[in-house]
C-alpha cells in the first residue's frame, strides 16, 4: 500500500515467481485535476484495480501479493483487501510523504499489522535518515521501518522478509501472553 506512484506495482513485479497480474493503464486527461501526479511527473501509467503475483515459502505455504491503486478515489477498495490480510507492507516516498498517512492510518484502524518500507529513488535529493522518517510519520518503535529499492528484486524480498519475521514476532508475543 502506499501513495500514488510509489513504486507499489514494481515491487510487486521484482518480487513475484509468477508473471504478476498487472493492471496499470496510461494515464489521461481525464485523471488531470483527479489524481495529484506531483513529483512524478514522468509516470505515464496507473493501477487501476489491484496487481497480484505470489511466493511460494515452501511446499505448503504461498504468500499472495497485492498492490493496491494509490490514488484517493481508489481507497474504498483497499478496506476489502484488509479482510483476511495478515499483514501489509507501506511504501514510502520521502518526496511525498504526507501520501503515506492514509494508508498507516487505515492499517492501524483495521489492526493489521505493517512494515514500512522507504523506496528509496534516484532524484531523491533531500535524503532523511529513517529516525526523521519514524519522527514524520509518527511510527511507534514496534513497527520496523526500512529502505528498500523497489526495482531490485533482492531489497524487494528483504521487505517481504521483514513483514513475515515482524508477524512471526507479534505471534510470538501473542502466544506468550495467552
Amino acid at each position: 500500500m502506499g501513495g500514488f506512484g510509489v513504486g507499489k506495482t514494481t515491487l510487486v513485479r521484482s518480487v513475484s515467481e509468477i508473471r504478476p497480474l498487472n493492471t496499470e493503464e496510461v494515464m489521461t486527461q481525464a485523471g488531470v485535476g483527479v489524481d495529484e501526479t506531483g513529483g512524478v511527473t514522468s509516470k505515464t501509467t496507473t493501477t487501476v484495480a489491484f496487481d497480484f503475483g505470489r511466493i511460494s515459502l515452501n511446499d505448503r505455504m504461498v504468500l499472495y501479493l497485492f498492490g493496491a491503486p494509490g490514488q484517493e478515489r481508489f481507497w474504498f477498495l483497499w478496506d476489502r483487501l484488509f479482510s483476511g490480510t495478515l499483514g501489509a507492507v507501506v511504501l514510502v516516498d520521502t518526496r511525498r510523504m504526507d501520501d503515506s498517512w492514509y494508508a498507516i492510518d487505515r492499517l492501524e484502524h483495521h489492526r493489521t499489522p505493517f512494515v514500512v518500507a522507504v523506496n528509496r529513488f534516484d532524484d531523491d535529493t533531500a535524503r532523511h535518515s529513517l529516525d526523521e522518517i519514524r519522527l514524520a510519520l509518527a511510527l511507534p518503535d514496534h513497527v520496523p521501518l526500512i529502505d528498500c529499492d523497489a526495482r531490485v528484486r533482492t531489497s524487494g524480498k528483504h521487505v517481504l522478509v521483514t513483514l513475515v519475521d515482524h508477524l512471526y514476532q507479534l505471534a510470538l508475543a501473542q502466544e506468550s501472553a495467552s
